[in-house]
């Protein structure tokens, strides 16, 4: 079925969450509905405020350019714009936009009849990045606490809160996070290796002998069964790389949310200690 027509006989009334028939349009083949509406006005007005806050710095350069969060000095309150004010707008605007692309996608899902498996997997997502910039800064009491939006600042920002608490490297839920994200990337290059070889395939025989035939799942399947003893099949390993990818966020998230002065406010390296000190005894 060619993709357009594919295309007609999804795009059916009703599914939607807020507006009835009011948004349910696409423009081309795009679905807009009233969250492509929200998505679209979040994600124009924080653009346009970054581009603002830009111009009020002291430079162009892209690499330079940060808006960042108010001084610690004003809590949890308002700040002017020039003073964190703007962070504060941004911010409220990035929320917008992702909490109403993944609405957007819920709706989408309804209308084609799937699961809510990608929108979910967006949530994690949206849940790492408000843990960052609204509940750990609710935690600490401050606004200040959250990231500014800057490449190299951001990148100090990270160095700084890394090293803040004697080192993030002994933070359990960030080696549980840095796990599942070498262990998602590991999966998913194995697998997408394998597609790759069994579509592409090379004539046993001799290159000279023609293009060989696309082998199939039993060929991937027999693959890794040679290779490690088990095959995970062909839906096993996508619900293998959702687990792992979500749980990566999912962790990275609990990493800083802990990080938080009224959670645990002393080094992650004497945290250790007690466990330290028994595996010392126990040799002894």
């Amino acid at each position: 079925m060619a993709m357009l027509s594919f295309e007609r006989k999804y795009r059916v009334r009703g599914g939607t969450l807020i507006g009835g028939d009011l948004f349910d349009f696409w423009v081309g083949p795009f679905y807009v509905g009233f969250f492509g509406i929200t998505t679209a006005f979040f994600a124009a007005l924080g653009t346009v405020l970054i581009v603002y806050g830009a111009a009020l710095g002291p430079t162009w350069n892209i690499w330079l350019i940060s808006i960042n969060p108010p001084p610690i000095e004003y809590g949890l309150g308002l700040a002017p714009l020039a003073e964190g004010g703007l962070w504060q707008v941004i911010t409220i605007c990035a929320v917008g936009a992702f909490v109403s692309w993944m609405l957007r996608e819920v709706e989408i899902c309804r209308k084609l009849g799937i699961g809510y498996h990608v929108p979910f997997a967006f949530g994690v997502a949206i849940f790492a990045y408000v843990t960052l910039v609204v509940f750990r800064p609710l935690l600490l009491g401050a606004w200040g606490h959250g990231f500014p939006y800057g490449i190299m600042s951001h990148l100090q920002w990270v160095w700084d809160t890394g090293y803040q608490y004697g080192n993030f490297h002994y933070n359990p839920a960030h080696m549980i996070a840095i796990t599942f994200f070498f262990t998602t990337t590991f999966a998913l290059a194995l697998h997408g290796g394998l597609v790759l070889s069994a579509v592409n395939p090379r004539n046993a025989q001799s290159f000279r002998s023609g293009p060989a035939e696309v082998k199939t799942p039993e060929h991937e399947d027999t693959y890794f069964r040679d290779t490690i003893g088990y095959s995970i099949g062909t839906l096993g390993i996508h619900r293998l790389g959702l687990f792992l990818a979500l749980n990566a966020g999912f962790w990275s998230a609990v990493c800083i949310f802990i990080s938080a002065g009224p959670i645990y406010g002393g080094s992650w390296i004497e945290w250790w200690e007690p466990l330290r000190n028994l595996s010392l005894r126990w040799a002894g």
